[in-house]
């Protein structure tokens, strides 16, 4: 039995057949990003073992088709059963050995950034400090407790474990996170929603809230798949206090101001927000400059100026960040994506990737493996034609 598994993984037709299934993955997943777009085709397509169907009634998912993350680790599993079941070392196999170590370098580093990299986004107005960048499609719930306003004590919640516990109104499982004296309830969320002040067709009222947002009208929107759009979530938390209700409010990414309310005598602000990172350092905007091609409003050249400090290195320096010119700092790398409308502020995209190398690495290896293996050949051809 496992000789007849191993034959199987080292078989030259699950290769073909890999690839095979590859080639309509892509193609299937490049013609779903019309309806579904880029983000959320490459999690269902690519980033996924099995693509999954989904009835129209009932919550179940069927899987159909398999997913990238599938097909990658066959492959994986292919090539080295391959490797071990006819590679015989010798020096006339050195470049095969190089040529299969790169490949296997690249879709395992190809893994590594998809499980470890992160996009964010850094938006600065001139003559603005921040020590943080944003997520562009991720939220998180933030209370503050701002009894002293010298140390205050944040603590986050991801939106994912608020869309968890929705409906848990009433029920003995309230939501206590470490570091809040409270524990509490999602008692709606919306993924995407539009607010309003006024009646419109479409939105129903908000009501039995605390604090702003009471009497505003909302309704759920579809989940957003354009590049371009991102989704703005609203939920009302509701506060427990010792298992019994004590305020429900309204938290949205449409408010620019939080939601204050007190407890047990110390006060509080609620908002949800863009899921934060943090970083060692500072980013100050000092300047920006934004050039179009003459007679078109297509950007020929947009860069800012900033300002780096870190604290503790005691370091403080300008970068002139513009297009294809990124600042790589403290394992981050900024660069120029976009700008305000009014050309005083600039949007950096920040990309943590700690496997950013491994590409490099796997394309030199699988070089020098395909130039040896050729030098190995050509050598004694033109040797043999010499003595002739």
């Amino acid at each position: 039995m496992f000789n007849k598994l191993f034959n199987l993984c080292s078989s030259l037709r699950l290769t073909v057949a890999c690839l095979v299934l590859g080639c309509v993955l892509v193609f299937w997943g490049t013609l779903a990003q019309v309806h579904l777009g880029l983000y959320k085709a490459q999690n269902e397509f690519f980033r996924s073992f099995f693509i999954f169907w989904q009835p129209v009634e009932g919550g179940m998912k069927i899987p159909v088709f398999p997913g990238g993350y599938f097909l990658g680790t066959v492959l994986l599993i292919n090539l080295l059963a391959a490797h071990l079941r006819f590679y015989k070392p010798g020096k006339r196999k050195i470049g095969i050995m190089f040529i299969h170590l790169g490949v296997v370098l690249l879709l395992v580093g190809q893994m590594l950034t998809d499980a470890l990299s992160r996009e964010s986004a850094l938006h600065l107005r001139i003559g603005q400090t921040q020590n943080y960048s944003e997520a562009q499609r991720d939220y998180e719930l933030a209370i503050t407790d701002t009894t002293d306003r010298k140390l205050e004590k944040v603590v986050t919640v991801p939106w994912t474990l608020l869309i968890q516990h929705v409906g848990w109104v009433g029920s003995d499982r309230p939501l206590a996170v470490s570091g809040l004296p409270f524990a509490f309830h999602t008692r709606t969320f919306y993924a995407n929603s539009d607010l309003s002040e006024k009646p419109a067709a479409g939105f129903e009222q908000i009501s039995n809230t605390s604090g702003l947002g009471n009497g505003f009208y909302w309704r759920e929107l579809p989940r957003e798949t354009a590049m371009d759009h991102v989704d703005t979530p609203s939920a009302i938390i509701e506060i427990n206090n010792a298992g019994q209700a004590s305020g429900a409010y309204l938290v949205s990414a449409w408010f620019n101001q939080p939601q204050r309310f007190s407890y047990n005598g110390r006060n509080y602000e609620m908002a949800l927000r863009p899921t934060r990172y943090y970083m060692p350092f500072s980013v100050s905007l000092l300047e920006f400059h934004h050039d179009d091609y003459p007679g078109t409003d297509i950007p020929r050249n947009f860069s800012s100026r900033v300002r780096v400090q870190n604290p503790q290195n005691k370091e403080d320096r300008e970068v002139l960040i513009y297009m294809n010119n990124p600042l790589r700092y403290s394992g981050l790398t900024f660069y120029q994506a976009s700008y305000d409308p009014d050309d005083n502020g600039s949007i950096l995209q920040v990309v943590r990737n700690p496997s950013w190398l491994t590409p490099y690495f796997s394309c030199l290896l699988v070089g020098v493996g395909l130039v040896v293996q050729f030098l190995q050949h050509l050598i004694p051809f033109l040797k043999r034609r010499l003595a002739s």
